[in-house]
């Protein structure tokens, strides 16, 4: 917990001041003090309203409070912070602030902090990469200003690559960690554990343009190796075409395309792991004989012959020692317990995570699932629906009380 702790967050002119809000939640949440410093383009973005019913507390954005003269003291904001984090940081506010610039209240508290200073940029690709950025970012670090990494992702002016805000449930767990690293080396329940993690679709190919494929996003595996590696496990995700990465340093990424690939990859690595989470949606069949050409169309309908994919998680449970643990997903529309109980059986699971497509919210392409745990014994377990972020947690949490039962 963050208890006493006074967190200073200045919010700048980006699209993705959004996320700022749900960046004071999550410290609230911990029980820190949250102050925000806003600059006045950053109020085209998110009203200050906001973050200050979300804080607790007034938000500054003028040296003068109103029209009465009322200072703004950026001194004392300064000082009474225990850590000042930017985010979003836009290019122009690195850019002042690696330069000494001072034209609005959050630069003048940055210049009068006495604190860490955290800087989260988020901005567009070319904006990020370019020699300018990259100079004031190391400008920056030279001053011991930790540069929070911005991720990659689909931004806003539609290109794809880095430079999207990092999560605010991420940046409020860097600060956590920052502020109580005793406690969080504490929660490493998996070091020294090698987890293989299946996620996302696969494509198989019907020719050079055309797949087969199906709606999975790949949030689950990208969320659930980024949960394990939080928890000090080696991590191997094997990640089929998704728009979605993993965000921590200790996730060892494999990407794939096809069934066949994905089954290479977790038959590689599955002897010397102890845990393996198969969540991707990988395709069943796949055309027999893909065209090496685009097919043309020349007739009213066409035949594509299919043959069955390899099973990876049936591939795991039958080569699965005693000292390995196994959880595979499942996702059912008719007879879902029943179902599910099989196929705990067939393919020799410890744990199968049931969800239906008849439940709202949960499914492909969702930030949320609802889910219940089959066990090799029948015994099931119901969740609500909730945040894949939090089924993540519950997910582990069953894994770590059965291996160390």
């Amino acid at each position: 917990m963050l208890t006493g702790k006074k967190i200073l967050i200045g919010v700048t002119g980006s699209i993705a001041a959004y996320k700022t809000a749900l960046l004071v939640r999550e410290l609230i949440k911990l029980e820190a003090e949250v102050k925000v410093i806003m600059t006045p383009a950053s109020s085209e973005f998110i009203s200050p309203l906001t973050l200050a019913t979300l804080s607790k507390n007034p938000v500054a954005i003028d040296f003068v409070k109103n029209k009465n003269g009322e200072w703004e003291n950026h001194v004392d904001l300064g000082l009474w912070a225990d850590l000042f984090i930017i985010a979003p940081a836009t290019a122009n506010t690195i850019a002042k602030m690696a330069n000494g610039l001072c034209d609005n209240l959050l630069l003048a508290s940055y210049l009068s902090a006495r604190c860490p200073v955290w800087v989260a940029p988020a901005m567009d690709l070319d904006m990020f990469t370019h020699p300018t950025t990259t100079k004031n970012l190391s400008t920056l670090q030279s001053f011991n200003i930790n540069i929070i990494e911005p991720t990659s992702g689909e931004l806003a002016s539609g290109l794809e690559g880095k430079g999207r805000l990092e999560e605010p449930e991420i940046i409020s767990q860097h600060i956590n960690t920052f502020f109580n690293p005793i406690a969080a080396k504490s929660k490493l329940t998996l070091k020294g554990k090698t987890v293989v993690i299946t996620g996302g679709p696969t494509y198989e190919s019907i020719d050079p343009v055309r797949f087969i494929g199906n709606h999975s996003s790949g949030k689950t595996g990208v969320i659930l190796a980024d949960e394990c590696a939080s928890r000090g496990a080696n991590v191997i995700l094997v990640l089929g075409p998704s728009k979605e990465l993993p965000k921590h340093t200790n996730v060892n990424l494999i990407k794939v395309k096809s069934a066949q690939q994905m089954c290479d990859a977790v038959q590689l690595h599955w002897k010397n792991s102890n845990i393996g989470i198969f969540s991707a949606a990988v395709a069943d069949y796949r055309p027999s004989h893909p065209a090496d050409s685009k097919i043309k169309k020349k007739d009213d309908k066409l035949s594509i012959e299919l043959i069955k994919n390899p099973d990876i998680l049936y591939w795991a449970g039958q080569h699965k020692s005693d000292n390995q643990y196994l959880v595979g997903f499942a996702l059912e529309t008719d007879n879902e317990i029943e179902n599910a109980k099989g196929k705990v059986v067939k393919k020799n699971l410890d744990l199968l995570i049931l969800n239906s497509l008849n439940d709202k919210g949960a499914g492909f392409e969702h930030d949320t699932n609802k889910v219940t745990f089959v066990k090799p014994n029948n015994n099931l377990t119901n969740f609500e629906l909730k945040s894949k972020s939090e089924m993540a947690k519950d997910i582990i949490n069953q894994i770590e009380k059965d291996i160390n039962a």
